[in-house]
């Protein structure tokens, strides 16, 4: 019984973001950009800019889709935009967030109880390559192990580099704005942290197990 619960469950999921209007995303992209824009007002270079530097651990997002869901929220009336010209740059198209926007944005923050949880939840293409791994040849899976070593090694020197940037920022935003940025800060470093240990431990027990002949694919 309760597996045809669940089964029954995930179909009303599959079929509720199926009934989505065309152009809803089932969270938030769109919230997550007001949120940024409720910080400071910003044009949609910044935006890409933020996701693509700053936010990547958190949230990906293609430039096509930030456009897009500017111009839809600005229809939503949850924006307002502002072209400012520039004589020897191009010009830009600036966003403010309107009262709306507010509502709209401290509803979603109040409300987090889909994304909690989801938050440990997702797709892993990597562990499931580990999980197969067994058909590789033992330089076939160290390679593969060594890969994600050298991503997270090269992660945490960009997460120096973020831990910099909010120092930077402190005379920008209020100290209650500091403080939680801080603390996403501190999640990546402790989770990469974590992710080094794993893979370094992995990496010593498959260096030490003698594999059998003919694993590999």
């Amino acid at each position: 019984m309760e597996n045809l619960f669940l089964t029954r469950q995930s179909v009303f999921d599959i079929l509720k973001k199926r009934n989505m209007k065309k152009g809803e995303t089932p969270m938030s992209l769109r919230h997550g950009m007001l949120g940024l824009i409720n910080l400071t007002p910003m044009t949609g270079y910044e935006i890409d800019r933020e996701f693509k530097e700053s936010l990547q651990y958190i949230w990906q997002a293609k430039s096509s889709q930030i456009y897009s869901e500017l111009d839809n929220m600005e229809k939503r009336g949850w924006l307002t935009s502002e072209r400012v010209m520039q004589d020897e740059k191009p010009n830009r198209r600036v966003y403010s967030i309107t009262e709306n926007g507010k509502t709209e944005l401290l509803d979603w923050l109040s409300k987090p109880e889909d994304d909690v949880k989801t938050a440990l939840t997702g797709k892993n293409a990597f562990l499931f390559r580990v999980l197969l791994a067994g058909s590789l040849s033992k330089e076939q899976s160290l390679a593969l192990l060594r890969s994600f070593r050298d991503v997270c090694v090269a992660r945490k020197a960009q997460q120096e580099g973020i831990r910099s940037e909010i120092l930077e920022d402190e005379a920008k935003y209020d100290q209650n704005q500091i403080l939680f940025f801080e603390l996403v800060a501190m999640h990546g470093e402790m989770m990469n942290a974590t992710r080094l240990e794993w893979i370094e431990k992995a990496i010593d027990i498959v260096e030490n197990t003698d594999f059998m002949k003919g694993g590999a694919v």
